[in-house]
């Protein structure tokens, strides 16, 4: 598995593990609300919304806490405040590449936050196209491994067009074009297999390798990021080595 994948590992395992459960209510909260506008409130009829459910349930979050972030998002809850997507780009110090997903109801206070974080470590904010020439955009899934026949997935994902699969002792991923997402999808679901994690990712094109240090400053730089409650998603074109993962792991 990739450094760059590595990592997302590592922080679904912190994520889990979160004490924080108001901040992720909260991202989980807008993912649902997102979902169910975009495509309805009945989650068998919505890929999106369904994944998002399970997301919310596998963390605790109350059951009437998601029926409420559905009429959010369908519009039923008239006192919720709206919501929009909102993708900045830039660097993080030492010329590391960030593409930064975020769902929030106030833009001009996300802005300021992301650029604050960003300034004060070195780092700047870009402008839309800045930094996205350096990723391709991909179809990707997670699915924990305890338990799964690798093999199975393995011909699940390239019968239905999965480009790349990998895998360690965690989990298992899947790497697709954006028009494959559905269909992947449908395959893993078909087979009883249910991803952790069904999502369009941006993919470095090439990643760049630094020293110990300044890798793990630039990790800290995207965990302080992604302690922003509007963030939803961050993506780098960091290349992180194993001695920095021990480190992140054992923090």
């Amino acid at each position: 598995m990739s450094g760059h994948s590595h990592w997302s590992t590592i922080k679904r395992k912190k994520g889990a593990a979160d004490a924080k459960k108001g901040a992720m209510f909260t991202r989980l909260a807008r993912e649902i609300a997102l979902a169910a506008r975009e495509g309805g409130g009945d989650p068998k009829m919505n890929i999106s919304l369904e994944l998002a459910i399970e997301r919310a349930g596998s963390s605790n979050m109350p059951k009437d806490s998601i029926a409420r972030a559905i009429k959010r998002g369908t519009g039923e809850d008239k006192e919720g405040v709206e919501l929009e997507e909102v993708t900045y780009e830039g660097y993080a110090s030492h010329g590391i590449a960030l593409i930064i997903e975020c769902v929030t109801e106030n833009r001009n206070r996300t802005v300021a936050d992301v650029r604050h974080i960003l300034i004060r470590s070195g780092g700047s904010l870009g402008e839309n196209g800045s930094v996205v020439w350096q990723f391709n955009r991909v179809s990707y899934f997670a699915i924990n491994a305890d338990g799964v026949d690798f093999d199975k997935v393995f011909e699940i994902a390239v019968e239905a067009g999965a480009e790349d699969i990998q895998s360690d002792e965690d989990y298992i991923e899947i790497f697709g074009s954006v028009g494959a997402f559905k269909t992947i999808l449908d395959h893993l679901n078909k087979s009883g297999i249910k991803p952790e994690e069904a999502k369009l990712h941006f993919l470095p094109k090439q990643e760049i390798e630094l020293d110990n240090d300044k890798t793990l400053k630039v990790m800290r730089i995207i965990e302080e990021l992604e302690e922003i409650d509007d963030v939803q998603n961050i993506f780098s074109n960091l290349k992180i080595s194993e001695e920095a993962i021990a480190a992140i792991e054992a923090s």
